[in-house]
């Protein structure tokens, strides 16, 4: 066995993906409590809502990382999602089926390069703050995938063939939005500090129309927090 993993009184290492989200926030904050030396990775894909990577930041500064980087991909190369291409609108009202803000392979994408980052630093968790219950309806946001990817990174990796079990952790996964707001406060995440709206002003501001700011709104409710989300007056 090669590489650096957990030496016995050292803090495990864990790749965390932080977006800059509410689930995201709530994700490293868990992390942190289970006391895995985190290292947060954050994506630029050319999503029409960048301010999220500054509230990645701020997420990681305010929760502390031993490293954040933010990796670039041009997603708009491929196109056929709303996030990145300002020429299909994001949706203000809920419709059937996977919606249009739906990015094609994000997750699978996002986990690979996190998985890469993983075996480079002798790290075998993976943290991602996905959630199947108050959710888009995104089938990278299933536990099947989760599940998948667990078995594919233990597969094609040479961590993986040397015996270092890889773990792709979801722990919110199968929570409300509401039992994850409480799980946050417990964990002192501060949740002013992030953006989960898909349209929001440069300013940050968001637009409570899209499908994120009212899973958002509606989970805050439930959890009877005072949400403390700037938005657009509606």
């Amino acid at each position: 066995m090669t590489g650096v993993f957990h030496l016995p009184g050292n803090k495990r290492s864990a790749v965390v993906l932080v977006s800059g989200g509410l689930d995201s926030a709530t994700v490293l904050a868990l992390a942190h409590k289970q006391r895995f030396s985190c290292h947060a990775i954050s994506f630029d894909y050319g999503q029409r809502h960048r301010v999220e990577l500054e509230a990645a930041h701020r997420v990681t500064e305010a929760l502390g990382v031993v490293e954040h980087r933010v990796m670039t991909i041009d997603w708009g190369n491929i196109g056929g999602s709303a996030l990145t291409d300002t020429t299909i609108a994001v949706p203000e009202e809920s419709g059937n089926g996977i919606p249009v803000t739906y990015v094609p392979a994000r997750n699978t994408v996002f986990l690979s390069l996190a998985l890469g980052w993983a075996e480079v630093i002798g790290a075998r968790d993976i943290f991602i703050g996905v959630n199947a219950v108050d959710y888009s309806g995104y089938p990278d946001c299933r536990p099947e995938f989760i599940e998948a990817f667990e078995r594919l990174a233990n597969l094609a990796t040479k961590a993986g063939v040397e015996g270092v079990k890889i773990r792709v952790h979801a722990p919110l996964i199968r929570l409300s939005k509401s039992q994850i707001i409480r799980k946050g406060i417990e964990l002192g995440v501060d949740y002013s500090l992030t953006v989960s709206c898909y349209q929001p002003e440069q300013s940050g501001r968001a637009c409570g129309r899209c499908d994120s700011c009212r899973l958002r709104r509606a989970g805050f409710a439930a959890a009877r927090v005072q949400d403390p989300t700037r938005y657009v007056s509606c």
